[in-house]
Formats: C-alpha cells, structure tokens, sequence
C-alpha cells in the first residue's frame, strides 16, 4: 500500500454516518485519521486501524482531504474553530445539513481560512455506504472533486459534481429531500389506518412499493410540464384530485386517524380550482408553490 494509491483522508464527527464514511475509507485501505468531540466514538474505527487524533487540530494537520459530517454547518464551523488556521492549503469537504445560504457562508469562511472548499451531501443511510449505487453529490470547488474524485467515490460508486457553484449540493439536498416526510407520513397514515382494523403495517409494503414505482415512472413527465409551462394535456387534473378532497377530509372521523397534516395540502388544490386550473396537470401546483407573494 502507498499514499499515491489510497491517499490519506481525515473525517470530523462521528455521528453513525460519520462513522460509516470512516469505515469505508479504512476498508479501501486509506489511512484514516478520525476525531469526535466525544472521544469514545472513535474506539471502535481505531481498533479497525484508524488513527485516532486527541484534537481537531491534529486530526486536520493529518492529511490533505478533510472530510466533516456533522449536524449543521453551524456545528462544523464550531468544531473546526479551534484548527482554522491549519485549514489553510487543504481540501475540505462538508457534508452535512443546512440551507442554501448557509452552504455559501461555509464556503466563505473556510476559503477565509485558506481550504478549498467542497460541499456535499449523502443521499442514503449509513449502512449504504460505500455501495455502488450510492449516491452522493457535490458543489464547489472543481478542483478539490477532479484531484480527490477516486478517494470520495470509495463512499459510493454513484458520485457526482453538480456544478461550481458553492450552494448547488445544498439546494439539490433540500429539493430533493421535500419528498421524504410527507412521503414517510403517508405510509405512516396507512400504518394507522389498516392497524385500526387488526391488520399489521408490514402488509402495506409490497403495495406501497409499487405506488411508489408508479409515482417515479411519472416523474420525468410531470418534470417536462413544469419545465415547459405546459399543463393542458393531463393524465391527472387538479379537477380530479379536487374531486376527491370531501372523502379525504372525512377519512379522519371515518378511520380514527389523525390526517389534518394533509389539510394544508387539500388547501392548495382549493386555491388552484379557484384560479380556474382545474382542468391543468397536477403539476401546475408548482406555479402556486413557485410564486414569490407565496413565499413572502
């Protein structure tokens, strides 16, 4: 083994995925050097063979990629404070949760700091790690992706660069992740319901799997309405979803399950049939979402 062929990586916050990032960097044979607030979490990577730094500025000095996976860009700012100095000349990549906004403050503070700077995001759970259809993206600093892009693709095969923009991977994280509570909530509803009457939640599954297939094979068609403004051809209208807003709302008396999440959502369909879409895609929700007097 030598450094050309598994360059040395260090990874700050040892949260589960933290600890998964690590593992599979000492798997692909990477020196890796580790540090958490909480000392103890690092045991179990030390005896895989990680280095264990006793500070955050011996773990940054350790290698040229520094890789943080904490909370928020807040908590890595706070963390990698007492080392800001050695940031200088090296790579940091982050990959945690947060805004837009908040990714572009993180980029100014660590080039303030001399790093160049790669945001990121892992878009599955820690057991998937490493997996060759994992996916992870990033934003930022081209440089940084082109000269570390074989040490970051050893977390997963399904590796891409979004573009140079610092908040890209940001944006894309919180986009894309919009769909995951309501989503969970739904299948969460159903548990509630069909556990009403004597059933378990496992029998949803194989069921809620293959309306979730459905609704991903429909995607790129409603994705060219939006981008094409285009909402006149529907396979479902808002007039039939509106049709069917009188039986949802009184599924929650009928059932005894709590759906006044969705209340919100039956609110928005009111306001589109009142403006006179209802005979548009379902897609043209996105022109209610989208407007800025909605946002004030």
């Amino acid at each position: 083994m030598t450094t050309d062929i598994h360059p040395p990586v260090t990874v700050i916050g040892l949260g589960s995925m933290g600890t998964a990032l690590a593992g599979a960097f000492i798997d692909a044979g990477h020196p890796t050097t580790v540090w958490n607030r909480t000392a103890r979490r690092a045991a179990p990577l030390a005896a895989k063979g990680a280095a264990h730094a006793g500070t955050v500025e011996a773990a940054v000095t350790a290698s040229p990629l520094v890789i943080t996976c904490l909370t928020t860009y807040d908590d890595t700012r706070l963390a990698l404070g007492p080392a800001a100095a050695a940031l200088a000349g090296r790579a940091l990549v982050t990959l945690n949760s947060g805004t837009p906004a908040e990714a572009r403050e993180m980029t100014a503070w660590a080039t303030g700091h001399g790093a160049r700077h790669l945001d990121g995001a892992v878009k599955n759970v820690p057991a998937a790690v490493g997996a060759p259809d994992t996916l992870l993206y990033y934003s930022g600093d081209r440089t940084v992706f082109d000269e570390h892009e074989a040490t970051l693709r050893v977390l997963g095969g399904d590796t891409v660069h979004l573009g140079d923009e610092s908040d890209l991977a940001a944006l894309y994280e919180t986009a894309v992740g919009a769909t995951l509570l309501p989503a969970l909530l739904g299948f969460f509803q159903g548990a509630a319901m069909v556990m009403g009457r004597g059933l378990e939640a496992g029998t949803l599954v194989p069921y809620s799997v293959k309306w979730m297939e459905m609704i991903i094979s429909i995607l790129p068609v409603l994705a060219k309405e939006i981008d094409g403004g285009d909402y006149a051809e529907p396979a479902s209208s808002i007039g039939l979803f509106h049709a069917a807003l009188p039986a949802e709302r009184r599924l929650g008396e009928e059932t005894g399950v709590d759906n006044s999440w969705q209340f919100p959502m039956y609110d928005l369909i009111e306001r589109a049939v009142a403006e006179g879409r209802a005979e548009q895609s379902i897609s043209a929700l996105t022109e209610l979402l989208r407007r800025p007097e909605r946002a004030a």
